[in-house]
């Protein structure tokens, strides 16, 4: 199985060292949540080929050098004239992320449909997040994503700050849901994400809901230190617990879910339960690290038997 990866990376600027009240050192890292689950899916073994656009300045050199030092094929990647996305990182007192970005005319969201390869039944295509939703690049992934024959499973990943509007935010989202479902595909999102989404907080029943109107093979929904619930077309609900570990962050965590559950389901998709738990523990060992550090097999297999 290759699993090909689609969306944004772009640099992360998180606060390093506060020297004074009125100065801080910041720290520059690859990011990007489709990125951050290329990287942790060939941590765990397996072949990956990153799909994005990439900045054509300093900063784009950083993360190419950044997939490349992981192992993560870059041979479907686009390198753009374009400077690389920004998005500066802030942390409440519990370790949750906050984000505040810079878009505007960044390598991330200028899609051209020449610039999507052809995929086969082989080739499991994951994408999401902020490049799905916005710019003029929208349209082109969704066309790619609705005729491609891989297998497709699709991230939410919600993020208000670059689109506020949240019934322009529900529409793109259902469009794209309903081109997953299209193949049958998979469709992820944390409660938050929901509850922002639908202004509303029960999740799992829209959840429930979405997956009978868009014909999805089953939805996944993230609740933080409390686990995972993936919810079938007939209503069956697996549910998996989550782990208690020394918070450090959560940058990253629900993308390295997703590498956790697809490195399992990809395989043996008759044990949904066994992949919800690798996901679940493959997010549980990132939030008790600084950023989006995904971890290797046998990091996960250690602490799964643990």
């Amino acid at each position: 199985m290759r699993f090909v990866v689609c969306g944004e990376a772009l640099i992360d600027i998180l606060p390093a060292e506060e020297v004074s009240p009125a100065e801080t050192l910041w720290t520059a890292l690859a990011g990007g949540g489709p990125m951050n689950t290329a990287v942790a899916l060939q941590r765990l073994d397996e072949e990956v080929q990153f799909l994005g656009r990439l900045g054509g300045d300093a900063f784009g050199d950083q993360i190419e050098n950044y997939l490349e030092t992981n192992d993560v094929g870059l041979d479907l990647a686009v390198r753009t004239t374009d400077p690389t996305s920004l998005a500066v990182v802030s942390l409440d007192d519990d370790g949750k992320a906050q984000y505040a970005f810079h878009f505007d005319g960044t390598s991330n969201f200028g899609w051209q449909p020449h610039e999507f390869p052809t995929l086969g039944d082989e080739d499991w295509l994951h994408f999401g997040s902020i490049a799905a939703v916005v710019g003029k690049g929208v349209k082109p992934l969704l066309d790619f994503v609705t005729s491609t024959p891989a297998a497709v499973s699709y991230d939410i990943n919600i993020r208000p700050t670059v689109q506020p509007d949240r019934a322009a935010y529900f529409a793109t989202v259902t469009d794209l849901m309903a081109a997953v479902g299209s193949g049958g595909g998979i469709v992820k999102a944390s409660d938050d994400d929901i509850n922002w989404l639908v202004d509303d907080d029960d999740p799992l029943s829209y959840a429930e809901a979405w997956v009978i109107e868009h014909e999805l093979s089953m939805f996944i929904v993230t609740l933080g230190p409390d686990g995972a619930v993936a919810i079938k077309p007939d209503g069956r609900q697996v549910r998996v617990p989550g782990h208690h570990v020394n918070l450090v962050d959560t940058v990253g965590a629900g993308d390295t879910f997703m590498a956790g559950f697809l490195s399992a389901y990809a395989v043996d998709p008759m044990d949904l339960e066994a992949a919800l738990r690798r996901g679940a523990a493959s997010a549980a060992l990132v939030c008790g690290r600084k950023g989006a550090n995904p971890p290797t097999t046998a990091e996960l297999e250690t602490f799964l038997s643990e």
